[in-house]
């Protein structure tokens, strides 16, 4: 069997995790059981459900397997089965007194998954609530990027009725003799060159860390832990304010929280905001799809955009955000300096190895703040029969930076989850509710 190297994007999310500063990312499902009113269950939904988990986990090839180092290339690591594979080491069933489940979760995000194992954790929530429970799932960003592990999770719940979408087997490599290939691999080579030297200048044209509010800084050590919160938000009266104001969804997101931001500050005391404000960092996705058929591995750019925390104004927050990220879309996700994500290519092996402390040490000086989206599909999940309610992306937090935020859109309600460091910001629920007033004040604005 052929050697499964990681790939370059993934090598580097290995190399660069470190105790204090985890490179998992999470998502945090709640369940309710279908048909059941509060109180009418047998209270044994939370058992059931981690008993499926166990029971499943196994039969899905993608999570039974570890990472481990390998001697060619020198510095490269590669997938190979995990002989041991216990699923009692990777789902456990979690009992909490805590009526919120975001409190449970966020000691749980601040604990590395074991490097030893498949890098994936499921922790069933069992609370209060007999006839509800939540699932929070860990992945590590070297197995999974947002939409690869919603196709690794999704494996574990309940058959989806009707037609599943069919898995496209990844190319292989064409017939051909290496002098055949040879002008068009150093074609590649040229053309990569020239895209690492013009995102590498992007970067330098980006401006480094000036004028960030101190409540975006974490310390370097990360040892305030993590703390979660997360929000539901109607889907349509984001709707609505996209189709009085103009622009996406995806930009009425992020005006948000450039909204809450400004708005969180200021309650907190801190000084005006002043100047282009902090760079957010928004991941984009180069895949076809969960399982396009593109390649193994993680396949990320992203897109640098200012948020602009000075503007008073909530509808021309939105239009500098709509602005932004339409020069953005202009240049495409291959250019520009939230394109930082492509340079792993131009990396060898050792060189991740070697340098990856120093990339997570690097974070802060090339963007201040994550703001990532999820995209869902429509259909329902379930678990045991449970259905999920409400699901909360979580993303994970570079050294330095003490929030970042995640997004998805799951049956017609918009989840915000946030994760922060626990000492920078002790105050992350009011950020929420930050954000569900900035909400209400861009629907006043156009209705």
């Amino acid at each position: 069997m052929a050697t499964e190297h990681l790939s370059p994007l993934d090598l580097a999310f290995w190399r660069m995790e470190t105790a204090d500063h985890p490179m998992h990312l999470g998502a945090l499902a709640v369940f309710r059981a279908a048909a059941a009113p509060p109180g009418s269950g047998d209270g044994r939904a939370a058992e059931r459900a981690a008993a499926l988990l166990t029971a499943r986990c196994a039969a899905v090839p993608g999570l039974r397997r570890r990472i481990r180092d390998v001697l060619l290339p020198l510095g490269a690591a590669a997938w190979s089965p995990d002989p041991g594979f216990d699923p009692a080491r990777h789902v456990f069933l979690v009992r909490t007194d805590r009526t919120c489940v975001h409190e449970a979760a966020g000691p749980l995000m601040a604990r590395p998954l074991d490097r030893e194992l498949p890098p994936w954790e499921a922790h069933v929530l069992a609370g209060p609530d007999p006839d509800s429970f939540a699932v929070l799932f860990k992945f590590h960003h070297a197995l999974a990027d947002g939409l690869g592990a919603l196709a690794l999770a999704a494996a574990l719940f309940d058959e989806v009725p009707g037609p599943r979408t069919p898995v496209r087997p990844v190319p292989g490599q064409r017939a051909g003799t290496v002098l055949s290939r040879l002008p068009g691999v150093l074609a590649a080579r040229v053309q990569g060159v020239g895209q690492a030297l013009e995102i590498g200048a992007a970067m330098a044209r980006g401006g480094l860390p000036l004028g960030v509010p101190a409540a975006l800084t974490a310390g370097p050590a990360g040892t305030g832990g993590r703390t979660v919160a997360g929000l539901a938000l109607d889907l349509d009266e984001v709707n609505l304010i996209r189709k009085g104001a103009g622009g996406t969804v995806n930009d009425v997101l992020i005006t948000l929280v450039a909204g809450a931001l400004r708005r969180w500050l200021a309650e907190r005391g801190d000084p005006e905001p002043l100047g282009a404000g902090p760079r957010a960092l928004i991941p984009v996705s180069r895949r076809r799809g969960p399982r396009g058929g593109d390649g193994a591995g993680n396949r990320l750019s992203g897109y640098l955009l200012r948020l602009p925390l000075a503007e008073p104004d909530p509808l021309r927050r939105l239009d500098h955000v709509r602005a932004g990220m339409d020069r953005n879309k202009d240049a495409g996700p291959a250019r520009g300096a939230g394109a930082v994500a492509l340079l792993a290519d131009h990396v060898h092996p050792l060189g991740h190895r070697l340098g990856g402390p120093l990339v997570a040490q690097a974070a802060r000086l090339l963007y201040d703040i994550l703001v990532t989206s999820v995209p869902l599909p429509g259909f329902t999940f379930s678990l045991g029969g449970s259905r999920v309610h409400e699901v909360y992306p979580l993303a994970p937090l570079a050294r330095g930076q003490s929030l970042a935020v995640a997004v998805s859109t799951y049956k017609g309600t918009v989840h915000y989850g946030l994760v922060a460091d626990g000492a920078a910001v002790p105050d992350l629920a009011a950020l929420a509710a930050a954000l569900r007033a900035e909400l209400d004040a861009l629907v006043r604005e156009v209705s």
